[in-house]
């Protein structure tokens, strides 16, 4: 009976060491090794990316563009509406968002009223001298958020909407903006996948930049 006892203590003592051996191995292996190696692979071929795909202007980070921003003045390209969004009340110093969406349903007396309001704060916003808006020229991405808020880029017939008002606001010619925003939109990935699209925050850069040139 004492011998079958150190034959048990004996081989749980070996089953505890050849599990403590693999869970070190597997430690290293999965949680040092993989890690460096995959965040090595990524700063090597895709640095932009791997770093949260950051927008850079005058030197400094102002913003990545994966993510859009809110506060734009009219002198610049507005984004989607942001709706849904709540305001994070534990970190107040950034005024951080939460991303989500409304969750309002298509016959929903709410949406409607907020689809309404934006309908006529881009036909006020953008009616300039000479360039009257008109509801119907309005397309679905100036007045509807999307599923997440925090879409980045707009459409192209958004951003056409917006050319004369910012080019009033600028004192920059309609044609000169308008180049603007043909050279900032982006095809379909692959030629067939999504939207042609444009990056607000990349187009509003190099606004800035036009400006900066007169």
């Amino acid at each position: 009976m004492l011998i079958a006892m150190n034959n048990s203590v004996t081989n749980t003592a070996r089953l505890l060491g050849a599990s403590l051996r693999a869970l070190l191995v597997l430690t290293v292996l999965t949680g040092v090794i993989y890690p460096l190696a995959v965040t090595g692979v990524a700063q090597a071929l895709f640095t932009n990316k791997a770093n949260g795909s950051e927008i850079k202007a005058d030197g400094r980070v102002v913003g990545s563009s994966l993510i859009g921003q809110q506060g734009y003045g009219l002198k610049y390209f507005q984004p989607r509406p942001a709706n849904g969004l709540g305001v994070n009340s534990v970190n107040t110093q950034y005024k951080l968002v939460l991303s989500g969406a409304t969750n309002l349903s298509a016959d929903s007396k709410v949406l409607l009223k907020q689809v309404e309001d934006a309908k006529a704060k881009v036909v006020k916003d953008n009616s300039v001298p000479g360039y009257a808006v008109k509801p119907s020229d309005i397309p679905a991405d100036a007045v509807t958020s999307s599923g997440s808020g925090l879409d980045p880029a707009i459409s192209p017939q958004y951003a056409g909407l917006q050319v004369h008002r910012v080019a009033a606001r600028n004192g920059l010619s309609v044609a000169a903006v308008e180049k603007l925003v043909k050279d900032h939109t982006e095809g379909r990935t692959l030629g067939f996948i999504g939207e042609p699209q444009v990056n607000v925050l990349e187009l509003n850069i190099a606004l800035k930049d036009l400006v900066a040139e007169q």
